[in-house]
C-alpha cells in the first residue's frame, strides 16, 4: 500500500484515529493513539516515543525512539467505528534518533534475521494455529475460569455456545483482510481455534498479534473473557500455537519439495528439520516463554514433549502434514501463543537455517507414540525432553551461541533480564497448593 492510497481511504472512510503500533520484546503489542491532524507526520516516520518506558528497550539517557510505520499494515479496526467515525491502525519498527533500527525491536530483528535467509536464496512462510478459552466473566467484570460452553472437539450447536462470537471474531479478521481457512471447537470445554491462511514470516507475526488482539476485544463484546494462556485448568487440554513453516526459493518454488523422495521431502527439508531437532532445547524459553507454558508441556495432554519428528505422528515434537507440493511443510507443534512471534519466528528459522548450512542429517523419524515408549527406548533413539520448567528453558537459551546470534546483543541481554524476574516472582510466591498441601500438616 502507498502513502497516496493511505490518504485516500482515509477521507473516504471517515478516520479520525489512528494506533501506531509495536511489539515490545515480550510480545505484547504496544500502541500511541494520534488523531488525524497528525497522520502526515505518522506516516513520515516523525512519531516520537519514549523508549525508557518500554520493558526491554533503552535506558533513559538513549530513550528518544521513533515509530517508521509498514504502510502495508494499514487496516481499519471495525469494532472501532463509533458514530460513523472510523479507527485504523498501523503496524511500526522502532528505530533511534539517528533513523537507524533499533537491535532492541523484535520486528526489525525477525527482518534482519529474514535478510540472512534470503542472501542465503530463501524467504520463509508461516502460518500459525493460535488456541484460546473462552470464559465467562464475574458480576464484576473480572475474568473466571468458567468455561462458557461444554463442547469439545468440532461439536455442533447448541453445545458450541462460543460459536456466535467465534464468528464475528472471523467475520471482524475477515474485514481486515485475513483469509480464514477453517475454525472449529477445540478438544477442552471453552476452547477454540481459528485458522487463517499462512504468509511470509514478517506477515504472519503481524497477523499473530493482530488476532490476539481481535480475539479479545470481540470477546469482551460478548461478556466474554478470551485468554491465550496455555493452561488455564489443570487437568484438561493446554492452548498450543502449532507454527507451520516453510522456506520457498527466490523464484518461488518450494524448497521443501521434492517428488522423487519417499517421503516428496527434498535434502533442504531434512536439513531444516535436523536444525530444528538440534535447537530445539535452546528456544524454548523463546516459543514457551511463561511459567505456565511447562504446565502445558507434560505428557497425556496431545503436547509435545520430546524432541523428535514423524511424517505422521502427532506426539513428535516436528510433523510433517499430508499436503505436498506448494504445501509442503513442516510443524512445530510446541510453541504456544503466548510467544512473541517476531522473536519465536526468528529462532525457528535460523534453527532450521543452522541445519541448512551445517548439512545436518535429522535422526530416524519416530513413527510410534512416543508416549508408549519406555525412558529406556527414548534413550536407545536418542529423544531428548523439551525443558521442563521455564527455569531450565532459560538455563539452555543462557548458554546458546544460536539464540545469541539470532536475537542479537540487546534482545538475548533484556530478554534473559525480564524471564529471570518473571522466574523468580514465580519461586517466591506462595500458592493456593503450597496452603492445601501444607497448612494444616505441618
Amino acid at each position: 500500500m502507498t502513502r497516496d492510497e493511505i490518504l485516500k481511504i482515509v477521507e473516504e472512510k471517515n478516520i479520525n484515529f489512528f494506533r501506531l503500533q509495536f511489539c515490545d520484546i515480550n510480545g505484547f503489542m504496544k500502541n500511541i493513539a494520534i488523531p488525524r491532524s497528525q497522520l502526515e507526520k505518522a506516516l513520515d516516520g516523525k512519531i516520537m516515543f519514549d523508549g525508557s518506558s518500554i520493558s526491554g528497550f533503552a535506558d533513559i539517557e538513549e530513550s528518544d525512539m521513533y515509530l517508521v510505520p509498514d504502510y502495508d499494515t494499514f487496516v481499519i479496526l471495525p469494532w472501532r467505528n463509533q458514530d460513523g467515525i472510523a479507527a485504523a491502525r498501523l503496524i511500526c519498527d522502532v528505530h533511534n534518533a539517528d533513523g537507524t533500527p533499533f537491535s532492541g525491536c523484535p520486528r526489525c530483528n525477525l527482518k534482519r534475521v529474514m535478510a540472512e535467509a534470503r542472501e542465503m536464496g530463501f524467504t520463509m512462510n508461516v502460518g500459525t494455529e493460535a488456541e484460546f478459552f473462552l470464559f465467562e466473566r464475574d458480576h464484576d467484570g473480572s475474568s473466571t475460569t468458567i468455561t462458557n460452553d461444554r463442547a469439545g472437539y468440532f461439536s455442533l450447536d447448541p453445545d458450541d455456545s462460543g460459536n456466535d462470537c467465534r464468528r464475528e471474531i472471523i467475520e471482524t479478521l475477515e474485514s481486515m483482510g485475513f483469509e480464514i481457512e477453517a475454525s472449529h471447537h477445540e478438544v477442552a470445554e471453552g476452547q477454540h481455534e481459528i485458522n487463517f491462511k499462512y504468509a511470509d514470516a514478517l506477515a504472519c507475526a503481524d497477523n499473530t498479534l493482530t488476532f490476539r488482539w481481535a480475539v479479545k476485544a470481540i470477546a469482551k463484546k460478548h461478556g466474554l473473557a478470551a485468554t491465550f494462556m496455555p493452561k488455564p485448568i489443570f487437568g484438561i487440554n493446554g492452548s498450543g500455537m502449532h507454527t507451520n513453516q516453510s522456506l520457498f526459493n527466490l523464484d518461488g518454488s518450494n524448497a521443501f519439495a521434492d517428488e522423487s523422495d519417499s517421503l516428496q521431502l527434498s535434502e533442504v527439508a531434512y536439513q531444516y528439520i535436523a536444525g530444528i531437532i538440534k535447537n530445539a532445547r535452546d528456544f524454548a524459553a523463546v516459543t514457551n516463554p511463561t511459567v505456565n507454558s511447562y504446565k502445558r508441556l507434560v505428557p497425556g495432554y496431545e503436547a509435545p514433549v520430546y524432541v523428535a519428528w514423524s511424517a505422521s505422528n502427532r506426539s513428535a515434537l516436528c510433523r510433517i502434514p499430508a499436503s505436498r507440493g506448494l504445501g509442503t511443510r513442516v510443524e512445530v507443534r510446541c510453541p504456544d501463543p503466548t510467544c512473541n512471534p517476531y522473536l519465536a519466528f526468528a529462532m525457528m528459522l535460523n534453527s532450521g537455517l543452522d541445519g541448512i548450512k551445517n548439512k545436518l542429517t535429522p535422526p530416524k523419524s519416530t513413527d510410534i507414540n512416543i508416549f508408549h515408549m519406555t525412558a529406556a527406548e527414548k534413550d536407545a533413539a536418542g529423544i531428548a525432553s523439551m525443558p521442563a520448567s521455564l527455569n531450565e528453558a532459560l538455563d539452555v537459551l543462557r548458554q546458546s551461541p544460536l539464540a545469541k546470534t539470532t536475537l542479537g546483543e540487546h534482545i538475548f541481554k533484556k530478554y534473559l533480564e525480564s524471564k529471570d524476574a518473571e522466574w523468580d516472582r514465580y519461586r517466591i510466591a506462595v500458592t493456593d497448593w503450597e496452603l492445601d498441601e501444607y497448612l494444616d500438616v505441618y
